[in-house]
């Protein structure tokens, strides 16, 4: 199945977001983008994290540094959660009470 993709510059327009911040995310490996028939696209499962960049960005006023910085941490507790729900699982395998 073909990724649905969304052109860059149609998302800046309608947006209100600064191609160049898209260009910036980019950069710093929070985001991929794709080039369709030489048109610059992002990935429909990146929206998520474009559009929580963005807030973090023009809303709250946070630098690319601490949004990186935010990022490794969100990764970091999501990694965390995941093994808290391994060890829950397996120890409601093993009979114990959680």
């Amino acid at each position: 199945m073909r990724n649905e993709l969304i052109v860059i510059a149609d998302y800046c327009g309608k947006c209100h977001v600064e191609p160049a911040f898209i260009d910036l995310l980019e950069e710093w490996g929070l985001i991929d983008t794709e080039v369709e028939d030489g048109v610059r696209c992002l990935a429909f499962e990146e929206l998520p994290d474009v559009e929580r960049y963005c807030r973090l960005y023009y809303d709250l006023g946070i630098n690319l540094e601490g949004i990186d910085a935010i990022h490794h941490l969100l990764e970091r507790v999501g990694e965390m959660q995941r093994e808290i729900d391994r060890l829950h699982s397996r120890l409601r395998f093993l009979g114990e009470e959680v």
